[in-house]
């Protein structure tokens, strides 16, 4: 029996084991969350952005729409927030390719790369989110009450993540 495995095998396999990592990171990360007492939905925080963007920034743009789809959309289906799983599933996994697509074709400093891929993501949430729920409610001025609450949690999740992303990709031996 060869006990040796060729490096397409080691490479998908750590693929995987990367992505479900990030998933379950995102999952976790994402139920543990506050509803913010405003207007309307009024929305979540939660640190599941930060995976998310680790995920993005470090591995790219297929592990950060994996972990972003799944993580988050699977978060919503075991809460009750189930009505709102398909619209995570588009919208996170957008952000999470956005996210990856820039750290990993824009040339530049990196931090400023990926703050720029933060604020993308940033745009595609606050867009996004407000569509699906004029969708989910029929009612056009409601979701500006959940728009602070998702700025809040991509700003927060940039905060921790930009400064990081360039130290962790040394050590996942990216760079």
């Amino acid at each position: 029996m060869n006990s040796t495995f060729s490096p397409i095998e080691t490479t998908k396999t750590k693929a995987l084991v990367i992505n479900a990592l990030f998933i379950a990171l995102t999952l976790v990360a994402t139920m543990i969350n506050i509803k913010l007492p405003i207007m309307g939905n009024g929305g979540l925080i939660h640190l599941g952005n930060v995976p998310l963007f680790i995920a993005a920034l470090v591995y790219g743009k297929k592990t950060g729409a994996i972990a972003g789809a799944i993580g988050m959309a699977f978060s919503d289906l075991i809460s009750p927030w189930a009505a709102w799983a398909p619209f995570t599933f588009i919208i996170v996994g957008a952000m999470g390719f956005l996210a990856g697509l820039i750290a990993e074709k824009v040339p530049g400093k990196r931090e400023l790369v990926y703050t720029l891929a933060v604020v993308v993501a940033l745009i595609v949430k606050v867009v996004g989110y407000y569509f699906a729920e004029v969708i989910l409610y029929g009612n056009w001025i409601q979701p500006f009450g959940s728009i602070l609450g998702n700025v809040m949690q991509v700003v927060l999740a940039g905060i921790i993540v930009v400064p990081l992303a360039g130290r962790l990709m040394k050590r996942a031996g990216q760079i």
